[in-house]
């Protein structure tokens, strides 16, 4: 028991191999070991985290408040159809003009 952390969660030696191939590490003897107590001692701490009681704690979506910083979408005609067009490569009298792609 390291730090006041009871070690109820015991993790397998095949759990550790199957996050070390997802995770594409190798891993020595050594390794494995620390990551199993490391596994541990971070599901203990979940655990001890859900004896809390959160039931009078609003859910937040962001730790700050946020706010929306974008602006209103508002549709406006301020460019004519030759501004549009007056930098195209190529071009007919309305439209980009553009290869073919379908036969």
């Amino acid at each position: 028991m390291e730090r006041g952390i009871a070690m109820a969660n015991i993790i397998e030696d095949e759990t550790i191999e199957y996050v070390s191939i997802l995770a594409k590490l190798e891993l020595s003897g050594e390794e494995k070991e620390a990551a199993k107590r490391d596994m541990g001692r971070m599901l203990d701490y979940i655990d001890k985290l859900n004896e809390l009681d959160t039931s009078k704690t609003e859910p937040l979506s962001h730790v700050f408040p946020v706010q929306n910083v974008f602006r209103e979408d508002k549709v406006t005609n301020e460019w004519s159809r030759e501004d549009m067009l007056a930098n195209a490569p190529e071009r007919t009298e309305e439209a980009f003009a553009v290869p073919k792609t379908i036969e």
